[in-house]
């Protein structure tokens, strides 16, 4: 008996089952049943004041489709996405910079990077509604000490400038994660690499874009995917802000999905928007997984 112990210790395809299974149960149980959930109920009649089930065929998909708003949070969830992935790589790979560099001091600079991701989303989001207050906003005193305003900014009651602020603030939580991933590709390049480089002459920014770059885009690209994961399913940001105003400025499809299903009362066509999910993420994910690959093959 303790033979056979011995030999299922030692299969490698036998521990990894046993070690994946805790992880297959929690994505089954908080993941997987919701979703069938939501396939159900976007083919029922479901409300909170009628939880009978009616299939009703794709009748709420094609009420969704009529619906403007729908079409409106589709395009600010991919302009949320794609504008926000973008910053959150970029200042994730110049705050990374900072964070491997030795200097005085870099615990404590370290530890104020990281904060704003430990912070509890809500709790930071709120934060923000007294800085960008339209009257007691420090933002604005700052920049009309500064002579860059005349006069307040109203960032939560323009459109324009509403979907910039929910975009920097999402920005601001998510970059000490993406500076945390990119950091461990940067401490994995081989210093010879780089001495080699300075030898040759290569200065600071030849080496930038001709040696750490290319050499870290592989982890570049998975900090991009979990800012897009993470930005792409995200309402907490908008909100708590904005609650998707003005005019619907800022909702995104998980944000309309819960004031149409949760809030609204239609379960069923909340279930349908929020499918729409699914698919342009998982094109998005895989598309940045086939992009990692390429670049690991090189």
């Amino acid at each position: 008996m303790s033979a056979r112990r011995a030999g299922l210790a030692d299969r490698d395809g036998f521990l990894a089952w046993v070690m994946l299974l805790p992880s297959v149960i929690y994505i089954l149980a908080l993941v997987g049943v919701p979703f069938l959930l939501a396939v159900a109920f976007a083919f029922s009649d479901v409300t909170t004041g009628d939880p009978s089930y009616d299939f009703v065929g794709f009748g709420n998909f094609t009420a969704v489709f009529d619906d403007g708003v729908f079409w409106r949070s589709l395009w600010n969830t991919l302009l949320f996405t794609g504008c926000s992935m973008v910053l959150i790589v970029v200042f994730g790979k110049i705050l990374a910079n900072l964070l491997i560099a030795d200097f005085h001091g870099k615990w404590l600079v370290r530890f104020l990077i990281l904060l704003p991701w430990t912070t509890p989303v809500a709790l930071s989001t709120i934060s923000w509604l007294w800085f960008l207050d339209s009257i007691y906003s420090p933002v604005d005193w700052t920049l009309r000490h500064l002579g860059l305003i005349d006069q307040n900014v109203v960032w939560l009651g323009d459109p324009n400038t509403a979907m910039l602020s929910v975009i920097l603030v999402q920005t601001w939580r998510l970059t000490p994660l993406a500076a945390v991933i990119v950091m461990a590709g940067l401490v994995a390049i081989p210093r010879d690499i780089d001495e080699a480089a300075r030898i040759d002459g290569a200065g600071f920014w030849r080496r930038m874009f001709e040696v750490t770059i290319p050499l870290s885009l592989p982890v570049i690209a998975v900090a991009a995917l979990f800012g897009a994961i993470m930005t792409f399913t995200d309402m907490t940001v908008s909100y708590v802000l904005t609650r998707g105003g003005p005019t619907h400025a800022t909702d995104v499809l998980a944000s309309w999905a819960y004031f149409r299903g949760i809030e609204g009362g239609d379960v069923g066509q909340g279930a349908a928007i929020a499918l729409f999910l699914f698919p342009i993420l998982l094109a998005g994910v895989v598309a940045i997984l086939r992009a990692v690959r390429r670049l690991e093959a090189r």
